[in-house]
């Protein structure tokens, strides 16, 4: 006999997003959910230091107005082409809330990043997931056909591959009666950008965030760009929501990183050099290595299952990201962290799979 109370037959149900683990082990290698292994930019921790713990007392500025200025002359595009969220979950999570209200279903990759179809799922929005091609690239042609809404992740995650700008634009020309998202969190490791075009497009929206080049995870900043129109829908919509998203400390931290660029390109430049390392070294241990645009690799071995190097890793506290998913089981995505943490990781992958 069902005993649930009556009130639970009117509750709404989805399948949560699931993240990678946390832990909290003092001798840990944390490579699992795509932070960068170093530190946001001195000037990041000055704004902190000046922070006047009065001003707490009152609300942060109505639609993080400083920030959203810095941002777009730091992006060189209008005020009005720029919002911001509370790091870019909280940005597509509204995006989807705002264009995807069509009855046609949005479409999106069949490997992506797994909280799209959360999202349509809480929102109620149909959706369609278009398969990726055998090497696990993105085609195009797959996203001219009627629908309600388009969303790329471009580089794509979990596979760490990228699109070129006209690949984008294919997909953008083809669907001008709806809203195009395209996700860019990672775009900063070697991607290439679609957001010159938002002059070009009214209907396009490129979506950044801070926690993966910025290394800011824990302050959460995201933003959108796109055509006034589409920024003010948002606001629109968030205004009805929440007017107060991001934090005070959060807004001078985003602002403080936007002017300290060199520290920013020399952090890019020490996160990718790493990555390429670490690539030839696994596909020298027998990896099929994905050719990475982003803070991460892609990787599975000719002979040892994933779940068992995922397993072994663990054993030795080092995290990395196994998904249990049609097509992809067999793969690891492996974060990069600092070059002492890479050497421990590689000197632990030759170990389990016997290849010194």
């Amino acid at each position: 006999m069902d005993k649930r109370p009556e009130w639970t037959a009117h509750v709404r149900r989805v399948t949560p997003y699931v993240p990678g683990e946390q832990p909290n082990e003092t001798d840990m290698i944390k490579l699992n959910t795509n932070e960068n292994p170093y530190p946001p930019s001195p000037a990041v921790f000055e704004a902190c230091h000046n922070l006047d713990p009065a001003a707490f007392s009152l609300y942060p500025e109505l639609s993080a107005g400083s920030l959203v200025r810095s941002l777009a002359a730091y992006h060189g595009i209008s005020e009005r082409e720029v919002f911001v969220g509370v790091g870019s979950d909280d940005v597509l999570s509204l995006a989807f809330l705002t264009f995807f209200n069509a009855d046609k279903p949005i479409l999106f990759a069949d490997i992506t990043y797994s909280f799209y179809p959360v999202w349509a799922e809480v929102y109620r929005i149909p959706f369609a997931c278009m398969a990726l091609r055998p090497d696990l690239t993105i085609d195009p042609a797959d996203y001219d056909r009627e629908n309600g809404g388009v969303v790329i992740a471009n580089p794509n995650a979990p596979t760490s591959i990228g699109m070129t700008v006209s690949q984008i634009e294919d997909v953008i020309r083809a669907n001008p009666g709806v809203v195009v998202i395209i996700d860019e969190a990672y775009v900063d490791f070697g991607g290439e950008t679609v957001l010159p075009l938002i002059s070009k497009y009214d209907n396009l929206l490129v979506v950044r965030t801070y926690s993966k080049s910025r290394s800011l995870a824990g302050m959460r900043i995201g933003y959108a760009m796109g055509n006034e129109n589409l920024i003010q829908a948002l606001n629109d919509v968030k205004e009805s929501i929440n007017s107060y998203t991001i934090n005070t400390a959060s807004i001078r931290m985003g602002i403080a990183s936007l002017g300290d660029e060199q520290y920013f390109q020399e952090n890019l430049q020490k996160v990718m050099r790493t990555r390429e390392r670490v690539k030839e070294a696994l596909r020298e241990m027998g990896f099929d290595v994905k050719q990475s645009q982003t803070n991460f690799l892609f990787v599975s071995h000719h002979t040892v299952p994933a779940t068992e190097i995922f397993e072994k890793l663990k054993q030795r506290h080092i995290y990395v990201r196994y998904f249990s998913k049609k097509r992809i089981e067999n793969y690891l995505r492996i974060t990069v962290g600092t070059e002492e943490q890479m050497d421990r990781f590689l000197e632990a992958v030759r170990e389990i799979t016997g290849t010194f």
